[in-house]
């Protein structure tokens, strides 16, 4: 088994969301960074890896609802808001909510909200299943460049050893939308 296998495997990838360790995998329309939502350290390394202000906050993706649930105050959004939501999920639709007291800070930035979705995209369903939790979830660039839409582009700026599940990204050309759950207003992707 070669060494570029295993780094791009499944288990590999899974092992170093264990260890705190900043992962690349395909999603709905680019290649991603994430990370151990609940590890500062983890958090902190993938805001140093991008160059990015810890005030922006971050995107979590799951692959089923129990899994964001507990970053969520729930008792803020009406049974109609969390219809509204299910209505789009899963699929390339991220909301922001009320977060939950307990949230850390470093995953809503200087908000009391924070960011989710429930993905269809079969990576990242397998790693969140597996992981048993949600991931951050954001672009694989530098801030201010332009995303990775490559296997190649990912090697290319983060290193050739650098964790990259296998896989394809999906037929989305732009990010996800994100939407406000609270007012309706649709959020420009940054």
């Amino acid at each position: 088994m070669s060494k570029n296998f295993h780094l791009n495997s499944l288990a590999c990838c899974i092992q170093k969301l264990y260890c705190k360790k900043i992962i690349a995998y395909p999603t709905e329309s680019m290649f991603g960074l994430g990370c151990d939502p609940d590890s500062q350290i983890a958090v902190e390394n993938l805001l140093s890896l991008k160059k990015r202000s810890i005030k922006k906050g971050f995107i979590l993706v799951a692959a089923y609802y129990n899994q964001i649930k507990k970053y969520i105050d729930e008792t803020k959004i009406s049974a109609n808001q969390k219809k509204n939501m299910f209505h789009y999920w899963p699929g390339p639709f991220t909301f922001l909510v009320p977060s939950n007291a307990l949230t850390p800070y470093w995953l809503t930035g200087k908000s009391n909200t924070i960011a989710v979705r429930i993905s269809n995209h079969l990576s990242i369903v397998k790693l969140c299943t597996i992981f048993g939790k949600p991931l951050i979830s954001t672009s694989a660039n530098f801030s201010n460049m332009p995303p990775c839409l490559t296997r190649a582009s990912v090697l290319k700026n983060f290193g050739k050893d650098f964790p990259l599940l296998n896989g394809n990204i999906g037929s989305e050309k732009n990010p996800s939308k994100i939407i406000n759950i609270m007012n309706g207003n649709l959020i420009r992707y940054a």
